[in-house]
């Protein structure tokens, strides 16, 4: 596996540092979800179910949100 320019040196031994800023990097370029995808194959028209009910909720989770709520009594 190749990581163009994600690599961090190590300067005055600090290690924790070093570390810190390398998993924010691998974090901001996505990397670790492009692999957990990758991992194992997914038909498209899985994928377009799912994105699709992703879609239905978030609609249905804002339609909740702009009603008026219950009478608590």
């Amino acid at each position: 596996m190749k990581l163009h320019g994600r690599s961090v040196l190590v300067q005055d031994g600090n290690v924790e540092r070093a570390l810190r800023k390398f998993k924010k990097k691998i974090s901001e370029s996505n990397l670790i979800n492009d692999l957990r995808d990758r991992e194992f194959y997914e038909k498209p028209t899985t994928i377009r179910k799912r994105k699709k009910s992703a879609a239905r909720n978030r609609w249905r989770k804002k339609l909740a949100e702009q009603q008026l709520p219950k009478k608590l009594y």
